[in-house]
């Protein structure tokens, strides 16, 4: 029996598993990890969106949403982690001279980015 065979009529392409023609991998949607951002929002969905919640499950594009949302979502943090330590004035220079101020400081800045991400996108 053949490894691998394409039907005329629908276009698939069946891979031999064991005894079976199962329909080929490369023919499966891509499953994409929604990421923490993205189950901090479904949380909230769930408890305080639930129409908007439904909605997107009827149609099939939670998982799309809640994956566009979590490379927003990082995005939006690693741009403002790198624009709040510079007006912080965390450097490198500081974390060589004095680590436990910087490790302090940078966890501010981490804490303050986190905030505006949740606020802006997470929990809105």
């Amino acid at each position: 029996m053949e490894k691998y065979i394409t039907d005329e009529c629908t276009g698939l392409k069946y891979e031999l598993v064991g005894d079976y023609y199962l329909i080929a991998g490369d023919d499966e949607p891509e499953e994409r990890p929604i990421g923490i951002w993205g189950q901090r929002h479904l949380r909230y969905l769930k408890k305080h969106r639930r129409t908007v919640c439904a909605e997107l499950v009827t149609n099939g594009k939670l998982n799309e949403y809640l994956v566009e949302l979590n490379k927003q979502a990082e995005d939006m943090f690693s741009r403002l982690v790198k624009e709040l330590a510079e007006k912080e004035g965390v450097s490198e220079r500081l974390k060589a001279t004095d680590q436990m101020d910087w490790v302090r400081r940078m966890n501010a800045v981490r804490e303050t980015a986190t905030e505006i991400v949740n606020n802006d996108l997470i929990y809105v």
